[in-house]
Formats: structure tokens, C-alpha cells, sequence
């Protein structure tokens, strides 16, 4: 193991970096002039105690800690693994709790634990495309899991005009402090309870376009391009060769 893997393990230092991260979260956020767009039904969830599903794309997480500003408690879905691990110590810094687990990869505790939280008020945030991809491309686990819970799916992302993109699978966005920001939020996508194979692929779809277009949305505001879909890139690639 290399010194500076070694070094990462260590959960001093492990506390030290959330801890940073968490400072940043704070600092572009109280510096930022933020525009909401289509924040209605968030609102009318968060006066009326009622829980949902707040899906996100996993390259967008990192402003999305600030999104739910309410009394209800918040636990964000994490992968069993050092990157969970962390977003677990950050996002502890907000008061926000975690569930451990996949839903895709034999994850009926992770799916139990989830419908236990809403069953008690509790919000989920989730990623569809985490923790490794397909970027930008939903599992069916979230519809699963709206489905059972009878709860409906709010789908947000953010865009700010001063940014970087990484070189990440997922494009990570690492907006700068003193920016103009936007929280966009889709409409609610209700699953019914008897939906069957089709209904629920239809559902996942539906999450997939939802995330895709405020995504877009976000960043044309501030004349920027989103990252194409996985899928969608590879097309592309294979068009040019």
C-alpha cells in the first residue's frame, strides 16, 4: 500500500478532509446568490411533513447537502466503501444521517432500511447513477423502493455559472465560492403501487429524463453545456470513429 493510501485509511485524516469538505459545502453556499426554480412542490412536501425520494445524479451531490433545508430528518443512501464512508462524515456536519447499501447489488437490507425511513418520516436522498455508474443513467432501485414506500420521487440538481468539471466517471461539479447558483427541481414522479415490469421501466425512464433535462436546464442558465449520458457519449465516440 502506497503512503498516501495508507494515509487516507487513517480516520483522523478521514475526519480532517470531511471536515474541509463540509467548510467548502458552507462557504460556496453563503457566498453564493442562489436562484430556485420550480421549488413548489419541495415546499409543499417539507409544510406537510410528508417524506419522499430526493434523487440527484451522482455528479451533482455535492451542493445538493443544502438542498433540503427542513425540520424533517434527511438520510442520504451511501455505498458500503471508502467514498460512502466520506460522504457519510460530510454530510454528518448538516445533521444528515446515512443508509448503507445498494439497492441493485443484493441490497434488500439497504431497500428495508430505506422503506423503514420513510415509513417514519424520514427524507432518502438517493443517487441513481451511484456509486460507479452508468453516468447519468437511473437503476431501477429508486422506482423499486418508491413503489413499495408509496411515496413520490422529487428529482433535483443544481448549476453554477463559476465551476470546474472533473475528469471523474461521473463529471463531478466543484462550483467556486462568490458564485451565482441554481437549484432546479423537477416535478414529482409518482410510482404506483401495482405497477408491473413495464410500468416500473416506464417510472425509471421518466427519472432518467426528469434528471437529464433540469440538468440541462441548470446549466443553459448560465450558458453552459451538460455532460452527456454515459450511453450517450459512447455513441457519440463510436459516430467519430
Amino acid at each position: 500500500m502506497s503512503f498516501g493510501k495508507s494515509l487516507l485509511a487513517k480516520k483522523w485524516v478521514q475526519a480532517a478532509l470531511a471536515g474541509c469538505v463540509a467548510f467548502y459545502i458552507r462557504l460556496v453556499d453563503w457566498t453564493s446568490r442562489w436562484t430556485v426554480v420550480n421549488g413548489d412542490h419541495a415546499a409543499k412536501r417539507k409544510a406537510e411533513n410528508k417524506p419522499c425520494i430526493v434523487c440527484f445524479w451522482h455528479g451533482r451531490m455535492l451542493l445538493l447537502t443544502c438542498s433540503w433545508r427542513s425540520k424533517m430528518p434527511f438520510d442520504m443512501l451511501i455505498s458500503d466503501h471508502r467514498d460512502g464512508r466520506m460522504i457519510a462524515q460530510v454530510i454528518a456536519h448538516f445533521g444528515q444521517g446515512t443508509v448503507v447499501g445498494s439497492t441493485s447489488k443484493g441490497g434488500t437490507a439497504a431497500l428495508r432500511a430505506i422503506l423503514r425511513a420513510l415509513s417514519g418520516g424520514t427524507v432518502i436522498g438517493f443517487t441513481p447513477d451511484g456509486p460507479r455508474g452508468p453516468r447519468m443513467r437511473a437503476s431501477p432501485g429508486i422506482v423499486v423502493a418508491a413503489k413499495l414506500a408509496k411515496v413520490p420521487i422529487l428529482p433535483v440538481t443544481y448549476g453554477a455559472k463559476h465551476r470546474s468539471m472533473l475528469g471523474s466517471w461521473d463529471r463531478f461539479i466543484l462550483p467556486r465560492p462568490f458564485n451565482r447558483c441554481a437549484l432546479v427541481w423537477g416535478n414529482p414522479i409518482h410510482v404506483p403501487a401495482d405497477a408491473d415490469a413495464d410500468a416500473l421501466e416506464n417510472a425509471r425512464l421518466e427519472v432518467e429524463r426528469s434528471l437529464n433535462e433540469i440538468t440541462r436546464q441548470a446549466d443553459a442558465m448560465f450558458g453552459r453545456e451538460a455532460p452527456p449520458p454515459a450511453e450517450a457519449e459512447m455513441t457519440a465516440a463510436e459516430a467519430r470513429s
